[in-house]
């Protein structure tokens, strides 16, 4: 390039400011320059959040160590998710989704195997608990951060205030070179060719790119709006589409898990800060009111009686049909939004910029890659909500029209339907899911996990040989409680 390639990020947040971060750290030897434009009339959504281990691979790529930005985010780590009464009628009133570690690499197997020996009609042991070391920490609190005696890498993310962390990424942007300005764009300009030619703010000033990158949220000014880019709603087979906040006191227990409860239109959130605790009511609009859900999840929290003031919030549930279309990338809410069961919402934000970035210096900064880039992110965004789906496919609640519905939606993906028929087959889930290459953040053991947790299981077989059970015959307790020696409570490590 012989003039500089000029990017311009429209839209703050958490996903601007991540995007900024990532594109001086990946375009650092090319003459890019990059200019986030925000209005400072436009609230965050963030709410508290938690994120799975890619948070840490993002700040370990920028050099940044967890003490310079956990304590002005209020954060704390994260090791698991707990599922609470989402299978009542299996007899599972809880199960956990830990992150997968290489301690695990001694359990995986004699999990796998123990689901297999279930499936056939044998009592073995088959809790996700018990197999992943990640559960014993969440069980007894304990920080992941492992001594230096320790030879084992154990995986965490972390809960964040969204808000802080959107401000820290801002000044570390800046930093790093990023450019700033404060506008209300309130138009698109458009080349003959249909690119977007510059952005128009109130003033009527013009702000010319080579690149736009569009994380205006759901309203999606650019992507969707200016260049007509179609939206795939989910909406078939994710009900939900709103959400109630409400925040208490900080548990000074400091526990390392996000919790997820079932009710009777959706499920909460719990999530562990420094300063206090986010919780919120993710629900569907066509079961329950706005009332009804705040009402339920003040009863959920003991705060029928307390007047501090809940905050709703809408969700658009799905992805556009191109995340890179002609010279816009959409990031953040304006690509897509899968429900946040997962908390996968920034790690897609983290991989679409990664496939990005790849693409775009390999096509030497042009669209010549564009088709594969889009593939790739829909790809994943397909995944992931097929993992979402199987948790409202498999509950087995009988409490509410909205459990029922969701466990007999037939509207399901060609994949997520081979998946379920090999577990259901008896056959080996593991291998199915490496044959096929599945482009997802959740492999095998996830899989397993909420399988096995939801307690997804044939009636026990008549005759029991009562031997067979891995989990007791390779001594995995005590095992996993004698690494649990080295770790200490989590009030004890934050930075």
């Amino acid at each position: 390039m012989s003039q500089p390639h000029r990017i311009v990020i429209v839209g703050g947040g958490t996903a601007g400011w991540m995007a900024a971060n990532l594109f001086a750290h990946h375009f650092k030897h090319h003459p890019v320059t990059i200019t986030l434009a925000e209005s400072d009339n436009v609230p965050t959504v963030g709410v508290g959040e938690g994120s799975t281990p890619s948070l840490k691979q993002f700040f370990r790529d920028l050099g940044i160590e967890d003490a310079q930005w956990m304590p002005r985010c209020q954060a704390t780590y994260k090791v698991a998710i707990q599922f609470h009464g989402w299978s009542p009628a299996s007899g599972n009133s809880s199960y956990r989704h830990p992150f997968i570690s290489q301690l695990d690499t001694f359990s995986e197997r004699a999990f796998y195997v123990n689901s297999q020996t279930r499936r056939l009609g044998l009592d073995v042991t088959t809790s996700p608990d018990a197999f992943l070391f990640n559960s014993y920490l969440a069980e007894q609190k304990r920080s992941p951060l492992t001594p230096d005696n320790f030879p084992f890498r154990i995986e965490y993310g972390y809960h964040f205030d969204a808000g802080l962390l959107g401000e820290f990424l801002k000044e570390h942007a800046l930093s790093q070179g990023v450019r700033h300005t404060v506008c209300d764009v309130q138009d698109v300009a458009l080349h003959p060719n249909g690119d977007i030619r510059a952005l128009i703010d109130s003033n009527d000033n013009e702000i010319h790119a080579e690149l736009f990158v569009d994380c205006t949220g759901f309203n999606s000014l650019l992507l969707q709006k200016a260049l007509k880019v179609p939206f795939s709603s989910f909406s078939d087979n994710l009900f939900n589409d709103r959400a109630v906040v409400l925040p208490t006191p900080a548990d000074p227990s400091a526990p390392v898990e996000t919790q997820a409860t079932a009710l009777s239109a959706g499920w909460t959130w719990a999530i562990p800060l420094q300063h206090r605790t986010g919780n919120g009511y993710v629900y569907s609009s066509q079961y329950i009111s706005d009332d009804q859900a705040e009402t339920e999840l003040r009863t959920h929290l003991g705060m029928l009686e307390d007047d501090a003031p809940a905050r709703f919030l809408s969700m658009k549930v799905g992805q556009a049909d191109k995340h890179w279309y002609r010279n816009c990338l959409a990031l953040g809410l304006s690509q897509g939004f899968i429900e946040p069961l997962e908390a996968t919402a920034l790690h897609l934000v983290q991989l679409s910029i990664r496939f990005f970035c790849e693409a775009y210096v390999k096509g030497n900064f042009t669209a010549q890659h564009q088709v594969s880039c889009n593939q790739k992110i829909t790809g994943h965004f397909n995944n992931v909500r097929d993992y979402i789906v199987a948790h409202y496919k498999l509950n087995t609640r009988n409490d509410s029209a909205y459990w029922r519905d969701n466990r007999n939606n037939m509207h399901l993906s060609e994949n997520l339907l081979q998946i379920l028929d090999t577990w259901y087959r008896r056959e080996d889930l593991a291998r199915f899911l490496s044959e096929k290459s599945h482009a997802t953040h959740f492999g095998a053991t996830s899989w397993h996990c909420l399988l096995a947790g939801y307690g997804a299981f044939p009636g026990l077989a008549p005759e029991q040989p009562g031997t067979g059970d891995l989990f007791k015959e390779h001594q995995l307790a005590s095992f996993f409680n004698g690494c649990l020696l080295n770790f200490s409570p989590q009030s004890q490590r934050l930075p």
